[in-house]
């Protein structure tokens, strides 16, 4: 991954916390915010494919093919589980 420097303003208090925090997990100052910033851009990714996917599933059209599609394979589980042997 190529890498790039940035300059930005943080608070001291703020710094003093990422630093700590850093410590603890035995990273350095960059290498803790930039795995802070991973963990935030992959939250915001899943919000966003959730509300999506939520999104999808709030059509009456959609969620009633996933009623018929669980019926379906409900049915379909309960006839090889009657002809399994256990």
């Amino acid at each position: 991954m190529a890498v790039r420097k940035i300059a930005i303003s943080v608070p001291e208090e703020v710094l003093d916390q990422v630093d700590a925090a850093a410590a603890e997990r035995g990273e350095n100052r960059s290498r803790f915010i930039t795995q802070m910033l991973v963990l935030l851009a992959k939250a915001r990714t899943d919000r966003e494919i959730s509300r999506r996917v939520d999104a999808v599933f709030a059509d009456p059209e959609v969620a009633r093919e996933q009623v018929k599609t669980a019926r379906a394979g409900a049915k379909a589980l309960a006839k090889v589980v009657k002809r399994a042997s256990w």
